[in-house]
This record gives structure tokens, sequence and C-alpha cells, in this order.
């Protein structure tokens, strides 16, 4: 599978094929995002985001810092970080959060559920995006874990 840089620093790999009722053949997907290092050491199998046509998927993202560590505490503080790093990535896209149109939420504790909503509607002031929000225990030590598919045709 071949692998490009594109002029918005996207990676796009090509060939994939789709069955009749797909549309086009020899489709790409671009992805975007440096690799994404854990604790400076184990590097992590998928991109921060990669768009597929007019949409933009974006890896579930956690409040670890540029280090690869988990530095904050509270729920209030990890979902900020969570959010402003989902910003950072649709920006590398072209995209902003009023673009996305859903998110998938899993949060450590329910008691947690209220302050992260107040923090969450304070980025999506207006038309907020479907969502879904469970309680999971997380792969990493945090609180808080979001992905988000956004929508924006191609120009």
């Amino acid at each position: 599978m071949a692998v490009t840089t594109d002029k918005a620093g996207g990676r796009k790999t090509g060939g994939g094929r789709r069955g009749k009722a797909g549309g086009a053949q020899g489709s790409a997907k671009t992805c975007f995002g440096a690799p994404i290092v854990l604790a400076g050491a184990q590097r992590m199998p998928f991109s921060s985001a990669v768009r597929a046509g007019d949409f933009i998927f974006v890896s579930g993202v956690t409040a670890i810092d540029e280090n690869g560590a988990f530095s904050l505490v509270g729920i209030e503080a990890q979902t900020r970080r969570v959010l402003d790093t989902i910003r950072t990535v649709l920006a590398e896209t072209g995209c902003t959060l009023a673009d996305v149109v859903k998110t998938t939420v899993w949060l450590d504790d329910p008691r947690d559920f209220w302050n992260f909503n107040r923090i969450y509607r304070e980025y999506f002031p207006e038309d907020p995006p479907a969502r879904s929000c469970v309680r999971s225990s997380l792969m990493l030590d945090g609180k808080v874990e979001i992905e988000a598919i956004a929508y924006r045709p191609q120009d």
C-alpha cells in the first residue's frame, strides 16, 4: 500500500476497494498526526486521525501530556486536555469542533458525569454533536477518553 504526504501534512494510503454498493474503487484514506508514544517508550499502532472521504475519524484521546504521561488530576482538567487535543488534531485535518457530528465518551467513574458535561458543554455550546457516553475501565490511568467523527466535504 502506497503512502504519500499531502499538502496538509497527512499521509495518504491508497488502494482500498469498495464493494459494488460502496462507490468509487481505489479511494484513499489520509492519516494525520505524529506517532503517539506513551511514557516515552511505547509507540501506539494507530493514527491520531484518518480522513476517509468527507469524514474524519479522530482516535480515542486521553489526557496524556506531550511526554506520554498523565499529569492532570480531576475530571474537569482531564476533559479540557482531551477536548483541546481533539481540537488540535481536527485543525491538522482542516476541521474545527463545529464539524464534529458524533462523539463517543468513556468515563472511568459515573460520579464524574455532571462535571464532565459542564466542561463538554463549553466546547460544544451550540448544535452539539450526537454522543454516546458509557462508564468503562480505561486502558490508561485516566478518567476520560473521547473519540470523535467530523464531517467536512473535501474541496
